[in-house]
């Protein structure tokens, strides 16, 4: 057994917002170093620290580096707002779209609305899921509710499904906004009859799904905005 390092053994990491997750945050691209959808993401940011008990977090974004395409992380602590800018690189377009696996993770009753420091189902949803571009996960009842680091959109009988339960995806609300669809619970038996279906978040934009594992063929892959800043794939400039 390895003692504790001593930088790590400083009252400052030593505090429950790092020790149990007790942060909220979001993650948001970023163009040239302007914040994609800053407003939506600072509301859904907001309700967490409610629910959480944190303070408000700085309603304007910071001073970024101008990345062609970055990705902004802004945690809330109990000591205020910190964010992480970062480019954002993801690689060739996934063409021929991506894979999804249904794991046997849960989100949590309470947690699963919000984006927390407590994030240890999705990143076991992701390495369960692996080589599987993303990992869905259920709640409780056996629904299939979010991905690991995606929101899922559906294609059922020709109408667009947001499965009930799991994070309110801003990427998704903002490319639903004036598009009728549905949000209703989603069974794993459900996913036989998905015609279509998307991966939807700030790294990725809107990614299509080719096949859900277990659960269909291959599907038609459709990308929904190819060029769009905030739904398309970050090409590499």
């Amino acid at each position: 057994m390895t003692q504790l390092p001593a930088a790590l053994n400083d009252p400052a990491w030593n505090d429950p917002a790092w020790l149990h997750g007790a942060t909220a945050f979001t993650t948001v691209r970023t163009r040239y170093g302007q914040p994609l959808l800053w407003t939506a993401h600072l509301e859904r940011l907001r309700g967490t620290c409610a629910f959480l008990g944190l303070p408000h977090p700085d309603p304007a974004p910071p001073a970024l580096e101008a990345h062609p395409w970055g990705l902004l992380r802004v945690t809330v602590t109990p000591h205020g707002t910190l964010h992480m800018h970062r480019p954002l690189t993801p690689g060739p377009r996934p063409d021929q779209g991506v894979t999804v696996r249904v794991t046997d993770m849960h989100i949590h009753p309470q947690l699963g609305a919000h984006k927390t420091g407590n994030y240890l189902p999705y990143r076991l949803a992701a390495s369960q899921a692996h080589p599987h571009f993303e990992g869905w996960l259920q709640d409780a009842g056996g629904h299939v509710v979010d991905g690991s680091r995606t929101a899922p959109l559906l294609e059922i009988g020709g109408a667009l499904v947001v499965p009930e339960g799991g994070l309110p995806s801003v990427t998704r609300a903002a490319y639903l906004m004036g598009r009728p669809h549905d949000t209703r619970p989603i069974h794993p038996r459900d996913l036989g009859h998905v015609t279509r279906a998307w991966l939807c978040g700030s790294g990725t934009g809107l990614v299509p799904i080719r096949r859900i594992d277990g659960h269909t063929d291959d599907l038609p892959v459709h990308w929904p905005a190819p060029g769009d800043a905030v739904f398309g794939w970050p090409e590499e400039v």
